[in-house]
């Protein structure tokens, strides 16, 4: 078996079949947390996102800006941010996936739990912007990773989907 498909990319219909797979996964992702919250509510204040922001120099009033719906104050930064990561990491996913196969192996099992590891036990904490991996509760680790195993199984099957018919109605027409 070759570690690389013989088919060609179609850059185009995988940057589209990603970003709806990013936006479909980050809505999964978001509740999932709904159901095992990764943070207590006291860590949750100021949420991963926005403390992000604000090492960067963005003020409190922007990183904590939120909006109104159904009688509750949601923050929509933190939306912002969240869905830009989702989709980004399902494009890219898309893109590499549709090359190399192994990225792929079980359903994206394995790519969303290197991006857990990577983000949340390396670079937040590194960067001070979470606690250190032995710092956090057995609760986050066991949600944030779960959660990013789902999150991925969703983008890689909304984002095969997506690309099948995106490049299956693209060779009708040719």
């Amino acid at each position: 078996m070759s570690l690389f498909k013989r088919h060609p990319l179609n850059l185009r219909a995988a940057v589209i079949a990603g970003g709806a797979a990013g936006i479909v996964s980050g809505l999964v992702k978001l509740g999932w947390e709904n159901v095992l919250p990764p943070r207590t509510e006291e860590r949750n204040a100021t949420n991963p996102p926005q403390r992000l922001l604000e090492q960067f120099g963005i003020p409190a009033k922007v990183t904590h800006a939120t909006y109104t719906y159904s009688g509750q104050q949601l923050p929509w930064v933190s939306y912002v941010i969240h869905f830009g990561f989702s989709t980004t990491f399902a494009v890219l996913y898309q893109i590499i996936g549709e090359k190399i196969p192994a990225v792929e192996k079980d359903a994206g099992t394995w790519f969303g739990l290197a991006i857990w590891v990577a983000f949340h036990l390396g670079i937040m904490p590194a960067m001070g912007t979470v606690p250190a991996a032995e710092d956090q509760p057995t609760e986050e680790h066991v949600s944030e990773s779960l959660g990013h195993i789902v999150w991925m199984v969703t983008n890689d099957l909304v984002g095969a989907e997506v690309y099948r018919r995106l490049t299956r109605e693209s060779q009708r027409r040719n």
